[in-house]
């Protein structure tokens, strides 16, 4: 597991990404915590910096959509999913599980 940030850092609305091997995204869509692999399927754009509504993040390049919940594009140009990890809480700080990739496409 790796620190995301503090939960009262990460307002509703707003993400963090999280360095490491592979950047992931962590999202606080409408009190719940969501991670995905940071990097748009479809080209190399930080979905970090995208739009987050409700569930979904648009990313900032292209404007694919994807579902936080399972990482998978719902339009185009996006045909990949994303890979989605776990988000853990506790003591007021937010985990996320990378040893258990949940959405592969």
């Amino acid at each position: 597991m790796i620190t995301a940030c503090a939960v009262d850092d990460l307002p509703v609305g707003e993400s963090v990404v999280v360095s490491g091997e592979v950047a992931i995204a962590v999202f606080n869509a409408d009190g719940e915590f969501y991670a995905i692999d940071d990097t748009c399927s479809h080209q190399d754009a930080s979905l970090a910096e995208g739009w987050l509504e409700g569930c979904f993040v648009e990313c900032p390049l292209h404007a694919a959509l994807f579902d936080l919940r399972t990482g998978m594009p719902t339009c185009l140009p996006a045909k990949k999913a994303v890979r989605t990890y776990p988000v853990v809480v506790q003591d007021g700080m937010i985990y996320v599980d990378t040893g258990s990739r949940e959405a592969v496409a």
